[in-house]
């Protein structure tokens, strides 16, 4: 069965998961890259550095957000979202936005661009987190899903 998900679970995905994919558009070029994220049910969260992506979203603030949890090709939920890139600059909200991003759900096993210091997890000084903080404000969101109980074949040999 394909679906829409409903708005309880579109916030739903977006708070569990914590990778998505930011799409972004400057000049004649289209950017689609992968971050690690937190999201509070307005803002996605971000920390990066200077690179492309910034680049364009400097450039033209309105990207496009993409989060997906496949379980397996028949069963599977995704969101996509438009939304508008901020920088966070402001002390106050950038410790805000970092808080977002520390007290996140990893999982046991991740990689060093999912963390935010070289102490991770045991830091929660957010003066020390180096980069850039942003946030995407989101303005549409829709969810899709399909949902399979067939039971995959499998081939023994």
């Amino acid at each position: 069965m394909i679906g829409n998900l409903n708005a309880n679970e579109i916030e739903n995905l977006l708070k569990e998961q914590i990778i998505g994919r930011i799409g972004c558009y400057a000049g004649d070029e289209v950017y689609v890259v992968p971050v690690s994220y937190a999201y509070d049910g307005k803002y996605i969260y971000v920390r990066s550095f200077e690179g492309k992506k910034m680049e364009m979203m400097r450039k033209n603030p309105k990207v496009c957000f993409q989060v997906d949890d496949t379980h397996d090709m028949a069963n599977w939920q995704s969101v996509i979202a438009s939304g508008e890139f901020e920088e966070v600059a402001d002390e106050p909200k950038r410790k805000a936005a970092l808080k977002n991003l520390i007290d996140r759900q990893l999982p046991p096993v991740s990689s060093e661009t999912t963390h935010l210091g070289k102490t991770w997890p045991f830091s929660s000084e957010e003066n020390n987190i180096k980069g850039i903080v942003f946030r995407i404000l989101l303005k549409e969101k829709t969810g899709r899903f399909e949902k399979s109980e067939a039971v995959p074949n499998v081939f023994v040999v």
